[in-house]
């Protein structure tokens, strides 16, 4: 299981000045912890933390199996993010960063961003060539997002946070060896319950579409071409006004995967904005009677 996640680079603030103007700026905290399922099997867990300052984000996050997974290959990740946001564009990433490891490999890679446009990439150890990947052009590195940054969905500044328009959007993706497009469309809304939040999700279906750097003869990229079983649910977030998933769910070879968020925590300059109070999780709320 490969995680996909992201790098760091800490924009400090510039001019006279400056220092007062970090002091009077409030700082966001979310902290989003999700359970990690495969055909219904505890898979393992993985956590997630973003902080919105002014236009300024930062995300570090961590994902480790549990288990029999565990004990079969021993893997776990972690990664960073940062970057700009500005209004209801797409997060304009600086830098994206992973480290993934197996009981018998690791892999890191690195890049920095500028403008949206790569400016370069350390995958460690490099790919090993295959003669189906698909060769990643210039034009592919530019107009991107990293993948953790990709998690962050700016809310179309005219909508509310849960107008069904908040789902239909193209994300441009770019990895550090692939680039894809996911594009998400708009399918229904519930209201759930989970630790730390209760209210309405947009459930937004998605279709992953391939560009470059994949291998086009593997049976599993042309099964997630195919895929019409994924889904993203996505909460709102009041703030820097934007969506984050408070679950994923993935039709693969083997059964169905989810990541759903077992804890909800959204903090301003490190006290708690919303509540957590006891809560079923969103899939029992839906069960229970939820509404669409």
């Amino acid at each position: 299981m490969r995680l996909i996640a992201s790098a760091l680079l800490t924009l400090a603030f510039a001019g006279s000045g400056s220092l007062a103007q970090a002091q009077l700026l409030k700082t966001r905290t979310l902290k989003v912890s999700y359970d990690i399922t495969l055909a219904g099997l505890p898979l393992g867990k993985a956590d997630l933390s973003s902080s919105f300052a002014g236009s300024k984000y930062e995300m570090e996050g961590r994902a480790k199996l549990t288990g029999l997974a565990m004990i079969l290959t021993g893997g776990k990740g972690e990664a960073s993010a940062s970057g700009t946001l500005a209004d209801d564009a797409p997060p304009r990433s600086s830098s994206f960063a992973v480290v993934s490891k197996t009981s018998d490999n690791q892999r890191s890679v690195r890049m920095g961003l500028k403008s949206g446009r790569v400016a370069k990439v350390e995958i460690d150890p490099p790919l090993e060539p295959r003669p189906d990947r698909v060769p990643v052009k210039a034009v592919d590195k530019r107009g991107v997002v990293d993948p953790m940054s990709a998690l962050l969905m700016p809310a179309v500044a005219s909508k509310n946070l849960t107008d069904p328009a908040n789902c239909d959007r193209t994300i441009p993706v770019f990895d550090g060896a692939s680039r894809m497009n996911v594009v998400l469309s708009y399918g229904e809304t519930k209201n759930v319950e989970v630790p730390g939040y209760s209210g309405p999700v947009l459930v937004c279906n998605a279709r992953y579409v391939p560009i470059s750097g994949h291998r086009s003869e593997r049976p599993a990229t042309k099964f997630m071409q195919e895929n019409k079983d994924i889904a993203v649910w996505l909460a709102p977030v009041e703030g820097p006004r934007l969506l984050f998933p408070l679950k994923v769910s993935v039709r693969t070879m083997i059964g169905m995967g989810e990541m759903q968020a077992s804890l909800w925590s959204l903090e301003e300059d490190g006290k708690a904005s919303l509540p957590i109070r006891k809560a079923v999780r969103a899939d029992e709320a839906i069960e229970a009677g939820a509404v669409p």
